[in-house]
């Protein structure tokens, strides 16, 4: 296990390597960077001046070198507008969006885990019609759209929660809701597939025939063994609240990493950009991480 620990652990620095040279292969080949952090009216001695503090009027494997130096020691210097260092700025912002994220997991899974075991213990009753159905309007909802609607309904109409900001329990609802209504139509979804398959299989039969009790065989054998793909579904899906966190943080005005990075892109804050990109690489990885560590504590067979 520690060896397979370890090798996962490898791949990560790996990735996070690659993450940073293709950061800064887009910052380059998209323009000049200093086009992105100056207005068009800016002068001549303006951009020069920038291009020598932030060591753009190196040669590019010398800015390359920088860059990646700078990177280990976790200095992607200093914001343009906010005249700190950026990734102090981008940390800092990350608390916020792992409260919404963990917010939504906190009820997108059970949720989702409960009514797809439901719907699959009883197909064809009006009940897996009904979790089939909700889950496919869950599904095909937009975020930034169902945003909108619970800010009119719950925030502007009834006056239940706040229309934005950030603070206690009622500033997170909304987002939550918002941010976790995909995420839960395709928990389900894969829940009830699962656990729908591992019902049909002579185990569960033979089980059933040793005078096995139902609620032990669902959780000692059908849950456990329908485990993987859910859990690598919610893997996957805890990294995608990240993209979809860009925008409802905005709309909600929640101080995450997400609003940050819109802010950074309109005012062309470059070492802003470059260390929200890096903190984001750092949470997705870890999560990648738990996940395939998840996946060897389930079926050990995997970390060989």
């Amino acid at each position: 296990m520690v060896t397979y620990v370890l090798r996962r652990l490898g791949m990560s620095v790996l990735v996070m390597v690659a993450v940073l040279v293709l950061v800064f292969i887009a910052t380059r080949l998209i323009g000049d960077p200093v086009n992105l952090m100056l207005p068009a009216d800016s002068t001549e001695i303006q951009r020069a001046t920038l291009r020598e503090h932030y060591g753009l009027d190196e040669p590019v494997l010398v800015q390359f070198w920088d860059f990646m130096t700078g990177a280990v020691r976790g200095d992607f210097g200093d914001s343009l507008y906010q005249g700190v260092p950026a990734l102090g700025v981008a940390w800092s912002h990350m608390p916020a969006t792992l409260l919404l994220t963990s917010a939504t997991l906190l009820w997108v899974v059970p949720f989702a885990l409960l009514f797809g075991a439901i719907a699959a213990r009883r197909r064809g009753s009006p009940a897996d019609r009904a979790v089939g159905g909700v889950s496919l309007v869950a599904l095909a909802t937009v975020d930034f759209v169902l945003a909108i609607l619970l800010i009119l309904v719950f925030a502007v109409n009834l006056g239940w929660f706040p229309t934005s900001g950030y603070g206690g329990l009622a500033f997170l609802v909304l987002p939550a809701l918002a941010l976790g209504a995909r995420p839960f139509g395709r928990i389900t979804q894969v829940t009830r597939a699962t656990v729908g398959e591992e019902l049909d299989k002579p185990y569960v039969l033979t089980a059933r025939a040793k005078g096995v009790g139902e609620r032990r065989r669902l959780g000692s054998h059908v849950l456990r063994n329908a485990a993987i793909p859910v859990i690598a579904l919610t893997g996957a899906e805890t990294v995608g609240l990240i993209n979809g966190a860009i925008i409802v943080e905005t709309i909600f005005g929640w101080p995450g990493v997400g609003n940050l990075l819109i802010e950074a892109i309109q005012t062309r804050d470059l070492p802003m950009i470059e260390a929200v990109v890096f903190v984001t690489a750092i949470f997705v990885l870890a999560v990648n991480l738990l996940v395939d560590l998840s996946y060897a504590w389930f079926n050990p067979r995997l970390r060989t």
